[in-house]
């Protein structure tokens, strides 16, 4: 079996808004194993975004543990949470958030900036990275310059561009139409074979059914678990 990379026990987050307490997360427990491929569903306000933003250590519980690659999340000051955003966490969004006067390339180069790589190097693995998702004659083009599935395969690229475990996507298909939305899928399907695990945010039941596990939310509570 492959190894848990993502383990949270009695995850809560509560948000305080006025006199009120809202529960995003009451007590969510919840495993990721390595190559799983899952899909996270809800109504709005079931607590999909405020899991995913925790998962991506972009927020914190407010009780609980989360666990990722073994370590406690908690346990970590910024600059270990900013080192994990980088290099264990591929973030994809609906709406790719390409920097327009950049190419592809250099797009894909940005997270490989951050990390400190060395220029050559930085350009070897971001062209790797556009080969891997079938972009090597997109190389030098702008965003203006590519339809909406190729743009959503250069923000996929930026995201597997440092080698992480784990990929998050946040609607990813929605901006897409539905054959381009099918070849995405299928994407993350194979990346998801070749060792990493993705996660993501859906609300259509088809884009859902691609992946082998669907986990739904309802007023900040699992409803229910299935894998496929």
């Amino acid at each position: 079996m492959n190894p848990v990379i993502i383990n949270m026990v009695s995850l809560c987050r509560h948000y305080e808004m006025g006199e009120q307490t809202v529960k995003a997360l009451d007590s969510i427990d919840l495993q990721f194993n390595r190559n799983d491929y899952a899909a996270i569903m809800g109504p709005s306000g079931s607590g999909k975004s405020t899991l995913m933003n925790i998962i991506g250590c972009l927020d914190t519980p407010s009780s609980g543990i989360y666990e990722l690659n073994d370590r406690n999340v908690a346990e970590m000051n910024d600059d270990e949470l900013a080192q994990v955003r980088n290099r264990e966490i591929g973030f994809v969004f609906q709406t790719f958030n390409l920097l327009p006067r950049l190419n592809c390339l250099k797009n894909v180069e940005l997270p490989l900036i951050y990390a400190g790589i060395a220029p050559e190097e930085r350009k070897v693995r971001a062209e790797e990275a556009l080969l891997s998702v079938g972009l090597g004659d997109r190389i030098t083009h702008k965003p203006a310059e590519l339809s909406g599935g190729q743009m959503q395969r250069v923000a996929i690229a930026r995201a597997l561009v440092n080698k992480p475990s784990i990929i998050l996507a946040d609607e990813p298909t929605g901006n897409l139409d539905t054959a381009t939305s099918h070849d995405i899928m299928e994407m993350f399907g194979a990346l998801s074979e070749a060792g990493n695990t993705i996660i993501l945010i859906t609300h259509e039941e088809d884009i859902a059914h691609f992946t082998r596990r669907i986990i739904r939310l309802r007023d900040g509570r699992i409803e229910s678990d299935e894998a496929r």
